[in-house]
């Protein structure tokens, strides 16, 4: 699968994606992944890829053309759907990023700044995405995150399919207490269950662990 990431900031992503599962990736050729400067398609002397907002208003606002030709430019290639980083945009969530890996690639924009114009959400038909209701300095951060999200989830990419099953919210529901050597540690003792060989008894404890997990998290949210 390949990704193109279109940012002011290309530099960010190789330190992040040279190790770990999405790096191995890369190296064996499962994935690919491509950083744009968006600074490449602008055609003033400055490299100008934002200005101020019609209306008035503070911050600055990011230009339709230099990501509108970015992308563009990039679609020679890279057939997949496009997305830009917004914090008002959809959850980002498990089914989405199993949506995704479906794709034979996906093409993200990294908003920075007060947003994107939004003419380039209109022209390029651009799903807004958010990884959660905070606001970062930019859209780099959650670029990583969903390509994270999404790669794994590509075929050979981990090495174990099975895993993949049984990850936290592959099911909706969170995973379940790990535990691992010693069986016995200050006092804290591995429950008896995971230790009886008894696969069926196992199976059925961790997914009620999970369900608990689940309940309690949902009373917090609403407490809250």
């Amino acid at each position: 699968m390949r990704f193109d990431v279109v940012t002011i900031f290309p530099g960010m992503f190789a330190p992040v994606f040279q190790q770990g599962v999405v790096g191995r990736a890369i190296e064996r050729g499962k994935v690919q992944l491509h950083a744009h400067d968006l600074r490449e398609h602008t055609h003033d002397r400055h490299r100008q890829v934002d200005d101020m907002p019609f209306g008035g208003g503070p911050g600055m606002v990011m230009k339709p053309e230099p990501v509108i030709e970015a992308v563009e430019a990039i679609r020679r290639e890279n057939k997949g759907p496009v997305m830009i980083t917004e914090p008002w945009g959809e959850p980002f969530d498990q089914k989405l990023a199993a949506e995704l890996a479906r794709q034979p690639g996906l093409i993200i924009v990294c908003g920075r700044y007060e947003g994107i114009d939004d003419r380039v959400r209109t022209a390029l038909a651009a799903r807004e995405v958010s990884i959660g209701d905070y606001v970062l300095s930019g859209g780099e951060i959650p670029a990583m995150v969903i390509i994270d999200a999404v790669a794994r989830l590509v075929p050979g990419v981990v090495g174990d399919p099975g895993s993949l099953a049984q990850d936290s919210f592959s099911d909706d529901l969170t995973g379940w207490p790990q535990f691992t050597r010693p069986a016995e540690f200050r006092g804290m003792t591995v429950p008896e269950v995971l230790l009886s060989g008894d696969h069926a008894r196992i199976r059925q404890w961790r997914r009620q662990q999970a369900a608990q997990r689940r309940v309690s998290q949902t009373k917090e949210v609403k407490q809250t």
